[in-house]
């Protein structure tokens, strides 16, 4: 009876720890997937607003709503980008690509300070045939980083502008 029971317990950590190993890859492949760059600024949130619709005008906007913090891009199409890029590869060439990026700007707060946390998704869709259609791919992040980096280049301009106003009108000030 023994022997048995310690059979079946043997057996039952076995099953556990197989079945464990395997939705580790599962979780290991969602925190991948799911891992959307953002970034947290050192400005309120009106200024993050505006710096973001500012580099998100380049793109067909869809519906920009500054209640909400959603910037969302109509469609695009990028088969060409995607077939340059790709053309050294070992992957067929795409017949057609398409993205749309969604960006939301949150407001948060760090100590006393208002601070602005934008996150940007980019949503790739790829036809390699017409039988199959559009299949959705993961993003390699490059695209967002570069959105991200954008706004904080934006966000910066804006504050020496601000700055060089303020010393000009101080410089007025003591001169009058």
């Amino acid at each position: 009876m023994a022997k048995s029971t310690f059979f079946g317990v043997l057996i039952f950590f076995a099953l556990v720890m197989q079945t464990s190993c395997s939705s580790y890859q599962q979780f290991k492949y969602i925190t991948e997937e799911f891992e959307i760059p953002s970034q947290v600024f050192n400005v309120p949130y009106v200024k993050g607003w505006q710096a973001a619709l500012e580099v998100m005008k380049a793109y067909e906007l869809e519906s920009p709503d500054q209640e909400a913090g959603i910037i969302k891009t109509r469609w695009t199409d990028n088969t060409l980008e995607l077939n340059f890029v790709d053309s050294f590869g070992g992957r067929d060439a795409v017949k057609s690509a398409q993205f749309k990026i969604i960006v939301n700007v949150a407001k948060g707060y760090k100590g006393t300070g208002e601070v602005s946390k934008i996150t940007i998704f980019k949503k790739q869709l790829v036809e390699q045939d017409f039988l199959q259609g559009h299949k959705e791919i993961p993003s390699d992040g490059i695209f967002e980083q570069t959105l991200l980096y954008r706004i904080q280049r934006v966000i910066t301009i804006d504050q020496k502008i601000q700055e060089i106003e303020k010393q000009k009108s101080l410089e007025a000030e003591s001169s009058f």
